[in-house]
């Protein structure tokens, strides 16, 4: 009992600490009350000032604190000041403005070095835009606190950011002159579930199911885990990197001829330089060798090479000499740093050879990184003078690994992405009651073929998250699945398009708004690079529906159709001032179909508002499909060029239509 109590005493003398969401360059939400929350000792009175306010606080039986600031108008920068009695915390550079939360799986989390809008993001990075990275993790229960720091966007900061959440904060900031917050949550290749709490799961006669189904999985987890671990050793010792036949053919060594050797540009994963015909991502050995000129000045110093992350294990030579090696799989290997020092005595005046050796047995092979992240400079330094390593390389592949046999999966069970609540608790919970305006979303990728859920799931999140904010008006904003996979020639089915018409089920909501991006994605990658224009449009709806400047925020959307004899007219709205093509031509992308549920594509052309349709194929036409394809050739457009949202009349099953 004395041990109890001792802990108990323990567990609430706690030195005081705010939530790390109020931490150096933070943004608070403007023209609300705001909350400010923490942990410190029980008892406790804890004072909380910002410019002319001063709120006070009294740390609960619990250990936790909150107090509310009064509503603020934009401003900054200001430093907000917790204190306790023998302690104090005192967050500088703090702005007042707009915050929104950025949530939902890859296409959210991209990175913006990976859009091809990056060197005028860069271009236009200030100090008043600034995201909050949430750390990826997955919780059985609700967890007290978020790790990540606020970052001001800059040159060197915003390749880091979201790509979609800085395009819309960029926006925002533009358009109001305002400082803005993005709060940047999201977790690539996950699903809705696991962002929507359990009790709302629960609490759902139609999707109850999905956490008693998991709760029976994970009740023999250990076992399972074993035998995973047991498997996964096999797997991988099937694949492991036996030898090294690039050094044992001097590979590693300078001043060797690169006559055989493909010049490749880096960062950048093998794959976009040794395509694979089986559509499998590369796995293997392949070196990597570039020169560069020693400075005069760095003569005798020890260096410091980075690389930024690498896929999988790296062996890195300078000169000949070995100078660092990383062989363990990260449990995040995109965030993974590779960083070795190289001694005195090996740099030489003149030209000096780096040689790399990656080797990958599942996944991407490579560098993953951005380019700033690739430098040479000595190791004593701030890195001021750094050489850039980016850019042209010599690669040649050592050998190539068969991938034919999947690795084993991970049992499904605590800590899992996957697991229903699990990334609501990790990611959405700690950061509840901060001050936000919104949400924006882009997620559903990996629900698609599961539209039928979907439709129940997608609501019952967005209600979850504003009843666990307090605020069943809180604008929620997401984006419908862009276009993916090789263009069909005729009408047919679609799990992508069944999903898009999932999402949209959500906008029955109140303060609910999606951007369409049907014209926005690759039929090659299920991560389109224009994340600008996704960006953009999610601010059009903010801007029109919270803002009030009267933005155009849809395209024209499907309202009615009437049918005389052979001739289909469908009315839509948001088309007031007309409807356009993209490239001028007849609209492309309708199908017609009669009793008979067959599908043939449709003559239109504009007449108004509406669309008429004909098709000598369907003599009486019943039903209406537009833009209904993983990746359609669709064209309708408002005058103010944004696309017309996807849809279709009928409601039949996959297995009636022909």
């Amino acid at each position: 009992m004395l041990a109890c109590l001792i802990a108990t005493l323990t567990l609430f003398q706690q030195p005081l600490k705010p939530n790390p969401l109020f931490s150096d360059n933070m943004v608070l939400q403007r023209g609300m009350a705001v909350p400010i929350f923490g942990t410190g000792t029980a008892g406790q009175t804890v004072t909380i000032s910002l410019a002319s306010q001063s709120v006070v606080a009294k740390v609960g039986d619990d250990g936790k604190w909150m107090a509310k600031l009064a509503p603020m108008t934009a401003g900054g920068p200001y430093e907000l000041v917790i204190s306790a009695p023998q302690s104090s915390v005192t967050i500088k550079n703090v702005d007042v403005g707009e915050v929104w939360v950025c949530s939902g799986q890859s296409n959210m989390e991209r990175p913006e070095s990976l859009a091809n809008d990056y060197a005028q993001a860069k271009d236009e990075a200030n100090a008043d835009l600034r995201m909050f990275t949430v750390s990826k993790v997955s919780r059985e229960v609700p967890a007290g606190s978020v790790r990540g720091v606020w970052t001001p966007a800059s040159k060197a900061s915003v390749g880091t950011f979201s790509a979609v959440a800085l395009a819309f904060g960029h926006e925002l900031q533009t358009k109001l002159g305002v400082p803005v917050g993005l709060i940047q949550s999201s977790w690539g290749g996950t699903r809705a579930e696991a962002w929507t709490s359990r009790e709302a799961l629960t609490a759902n006669p139609k999707l109850k199911s999905v956490v008693v189904s998991y709760l029976d999985q994970i009740r023999d987890f250990q076992a399972k885990n074993e035998a995973f671990k047991t498997d996964l050793h096999k797997w991988v010792a099937s694949r492991s990197d036996n030898g090294n036949e690039g050094h044992l053919k001097g590979w590693a060594q300078p001043h060797i001829y690169e006559t055989d050797w493909k010049v490749v540009k880096l960062p950048a994963t093998v794959d976009s330089m040794e395509p694979q015909t089986d559509g499998k991502p590369f796995d293997g050995a392949v070196w990597f060798r570039r020169t560069f000129d020693l400075p005069a000045a760095w003569e005798g110093k020890a260096l410091r090479i980075e690389l930024g992350p690498i896929r999988d294990y790296d062996d890195t030579y300078f000169d000949g000499t070995k100078v660092g090696a990383t062989k363990e799989v990260a449990s995040d290997p995109l965030k993974e740093l590779r960083s070795y020092r190289v001694s005195p005595g090996i740099p030489v005046s003149g030209q000096n050879t780096i040689a790399i050796r990656v080797f990958a047995a599942q996944g991407q092979c490579g560098f993953t990184g951005m380019p700033e992240q690739m430098r040479v400079f000595p190791f004593d330094s701030d890195g001021s003078d750094a050489i850039n390593l980016s850019g042209d390389w010599f690669e040649k592949v050592e050998r190539k690994v068969d991938v034919s046999e999947q690795a084993p999966h991970m049992p499904l069970g605590p800590g899992s992405p996957k697991a229903p609540g699990g990334l609501f608790n990790g990611m959405i919970a700690p950061l509840i009651p901060y001050g936000i305006k919104g949400f924006i979303w882009y997620q559903g990728e990996s629900n698609a073929g599961e539209a039928a859920s979907y439709k129940e799931m997608f609501p019952t999140l967005i209600r979850d998250w504003r009843q666990r904010w307090g605020q069943a008006d809180l604008p929620f904003y997401f984006v419908q699945l862009a276009n993916f996979h090789p263009r069909q020639e005729a009408p047919s089915d679609s799990d992508w398009a069944e999903l898009r018409e999932a999402q949209a089920v959500a906008l029955k909501l109140p303060h609910t708004g999606m951007a369409v991006a049907i014209d926005l994605g690759e039929a090659e990658t299920i991560h389109p690079a224009n994340k600008r224009e996704v960006g953009r449009r999610l601010s059009l709806i903010a801007l029109s529906r919270d803002y009030g400047k009267h933005e155009i925020w849809t395209g024209p959307q499907f309202q009615y159709m009437t049918t005389t004899g052979d001739t289909v007219r469908a009315y839509f709205r948001h088309a007031e001032d007309g409807l356009k093509t993209i490239d001028g031509q007849a609209p492309r992308g309708f199908a017609v179909a009669g009793a008979d549920h067959k599908f043939y594509w449709a003559s239109a052309k504009i007449q108004g508002e509406a669309i008429v349709l004909t098709c000598p194929d369907v003599p009486h036409p019943v039903a209406v499909r537009y833009g209904w394809a993983d990746n359609p050739d669709c064209s309708l457009y408002n005058t103010t060029g944004l696309p017309s949202v996807p849809f279709r009349t009928d409601n039949w099953d996959k297995n009636e239509v022909k």
